[in-house]
């Protein structure tokens, strides 16, 4: 079922991030941007799920299809899996309580009540997230409609974490920079709840998400832990510039490690 119900709202902080590639320097991999070219569409997809919900995988699997037709497009994706969810009787192990506060500041931004699968286009629309026409159209309406905010990104990758740097500019001291661990695909075998017995493919899940103010002119470090399960082959990063009064995103990318040379 989709499950919906009102919770508490905040204030909304989020984010932008880009392409790079990586050399070689004193043991340890660093990475350097190769800018975006900013007057490029883009669409922010961020869906909210939970694997104890039985509405969820149709929705889950639509952005599995949807990463793959439109991998050559600026179109990033990102699974918030929520965590209200787990207390009806299965634990979703890619749950988090900022997740689901993520999605509750998305409430107050967009008027809207909570439920799963909810999908969100560029903070700036929301819709149920398995509905396949409606996801294709918002998808053509932000590609054509929209114009990609550039900035300037490298990152170092030591044994136990991955050290972004950022430098970029915006045109408001309201907008926020949020940069997101991502990893492409996983799967469960749900014992209990809604979907038990299902096998659950997931994609473009998320992990660890950093929020940083972003004014005028702004640069920075910004640090993940790594993940006992990374591997270049199956990990990335996206970032997308938001306003954190209004909720809309004006630029994204994506950094993918099995670029990595």
């Amino acid at each position: 079922m989709i499950l919906k119900n009102v919770i508490t709202t905040g204030v909304l902080t989020l984010s932008l991030f880009s392409a790079f590639a990586f050399v070689q320097k004193d043991g340890k991999e660093e990475v350097k941007q190769n800018p975006a070219t900013a007057d490029n569409g883009f669409a922010v997809l961020e869906l909210f799920t939970s694997e104890g919900c039985s509405s969820c995988p149709p929705a889950d699997e639509l952005m599995g299809k949807i990463e793959k037709e439109y991998k050559n497009k600026n179109v990033y994706i990102l699974s918030y899996h929520v965590d209200y969810w787990n207390r009806l009787g299965w634990k979703d192990r890619f749950s988090s309580a900022e997740n689901s506060q993520h999605q509750q500041l998305y409430s107050h931004l967009l008027n809207s009540q909570v439920y799963t699968p909810q999908l969100v286009v560029n903070g700036k629309t929301e819709f149920v997230g398995s509905d396949e026409n409606a996801v294709n159209k918002a998808l053509q309406t932000a590609l054509s409609g929209s114009q990609n905010t550039n900035i300037s990104l490298s990152a170092k990758v030591a044994q136990n974490e991955i050290q972004v740097q950022y430098d970029g500019t915006t045109t408001t001291s309201q907008n926020m920079l949020l940069v997101t661990l991502v990893e492409k695909q996983s799967s469960t075998d749900v014992g209990k709840g809604e979907n038990e017995g299902h096998h659950l493919q997931h994609w473009q899940i998320v992990h660890q998400q950093n929020s940083i103010a972003f004014n005028t002119q702004q640069e920075g470090i910004t640090i993940f832990q790594v993940p006992q399960s990374f591997s270049k082959e199956n990990w990335e990063v996206i970032a997308f510039i938001q306003n954190s009064k209004t909720g809309e995103i004006s630029g994204s990318a994506k950094f993918n490690f099995n670029s990595v040379q």
